[in-house]
């Protein structure tokens, strides 16, 4: 699947629920998973490959699941993660800023707070209700995508400051975007 890139209107739409998680959001699911292992990406939600189903992907690799100790952060979380009608139930007090990129900015990166763990329900593939407490990176790697569900970009979590020392860089690629799609 083709990755979209900031610029491409289909990157602020919100997400349409799921209503049934049937053979048609299996196949999504498992062409996502493919599109973002072959772009070196922990995370990819529906939107960035021009569909809008509330559907996003996180595989985060088990070396940046771990704390000081080498001890698994999450260990209950299976790789990769399939989140279908996510919700975020609740959020940690603390929070963290890290850098984060993303696959529809290429190239681009900024330092983002975000909570440092989140409950979130959602349904898995075979369209079963479940819970999870996520933390650090999976949490980030999770919330990051939602965002994407709601329309809201890394451009939209960057600082003032960090926004405009890369206005010209994201506008050169939004420009190029438009022209690609003939939205100029």
């Amino acid at each position: 699947m083709d990755i979209r890139i900031y610029g491409d209107d289909v990157l602020r739409e919100p997400a349409t629920p799921v209503a049934e998680v049937n053979a048609d959001i299996r196949a999504l699911v498992k062409s996502m998973i493919e599109t973002m292992r072959a772009e070196n990406g922990v995370g990819l939600a529906a939107e960035q490959v021009g569909r809008t189903e509330a559907v996003c992907v996180v595989e985060v690799p088990a070396e940046y699941d771990t704390d000081e100790q080498g001890n698994r952060l999450n260990p209950d979380v299976k790789m990769p993660l399939v989140l279908i009608n996510p919700e975020i139930l609740e959020s940690s007090d603390e929070k963290d800023v890290m850098e984060e990129g993303c696959l529809s900015f290429p190239g681009i990166y900024a330092p983002v707070k975000r909570p440092v763990e989140v409950t979130v329900r959602y349904l898995d593939t075979d369209g079963v209700s479940r819970e999870l407490r996520l933390r650090r990176f999976v949490a980030r790697a999770a919330q990051h995508e939602m965002d994407h569900l709601n329309g809201v970009l890394l451009v939209d979590r960057m600082s003032s400051v960090k926004r405009i020392a890369l206005r010209g860089q994201l506008k050169r690629m939004k420009n190029e975007t438009r022209e690609a799609l003939k939205l100029a």
